[in-house]
């Protein structure tokens, strides 16, 4: 499977790289926006080290993990990341999807253009089953995930709601 950028309407998604560190340092520099995803804002040396981890990649075979910035093209900056870790499993993979908008940039789409196009990568690359967690009282992004196909379920890991949409059936060749 392969990353490559994903193009929307408004925005590219572009493999992370560590470069990105410095700006996103910036985009993701709010406390409250930790209120959320936990942890407090990365210091740019943080986040760079971060950021080089990701890039290497999973240290499990059977897992990978796929990181993008959120680039919103008519501002010419970057505004969050996406991201998806994808598990081989015995009927296909998995994948775990995630996504942060900057205080700044949240209630424009952005996030839910992000995740549309997201989902619908992992779609084109034969993803059997894509989930998100929530906290139940996070409603912002629990509207992203509806928006992006994605159905609350009853399964609950670590306090927070699993969302899924499941792949009933591999993308026409």
């Amino acid at each position: 499977m392969r990353i490559g950028a994903i193009e929307t309407g408004r925005l590219s998604l572009v493999p992370l790289a560590v470069e990105h560190a410095d700006e996103m340092a910036e985009v993701l520099s709010d406390p409250a926006l930790h209120v959320f995803i936990g942890g407090a804002p990365h210091s740019p040396q943080g986040l760079r080290a971060r950021y080089e981890r990701l890039v290497a990649g999973s240290p499990r075979p059977s897992e990978t993990w796929w990181n993008w910035v959120i680039r919103l093209r008519d501002e010419h900056c970057l505004t969050g990341t996406v991201q998806a870790t994808i598990t081989a499993a015995e009927r296909g993979c998995v994948a775990e999807i995630a996504w942060v908008v900057g205080t700044p940039w949240q209630g424009r789409g952005i996030a839910t253009e992000a995740a549309r196009g997201l989902v619908a990568r992992l779609r084109q690359q034969g993803v059997r089953v894509i989930r998100a967690h929530i906290r139940p009282d996070h409603h912002a992004s629990a509207a992203v995930a509806a928006a992006a196909g994605l159905a609350r379920t009853g399964h609950w890991h670590e306090g927070e709601v699993r969302w899924e949409l499941p792949v009933t059936r591999p993308p026409a060749a």
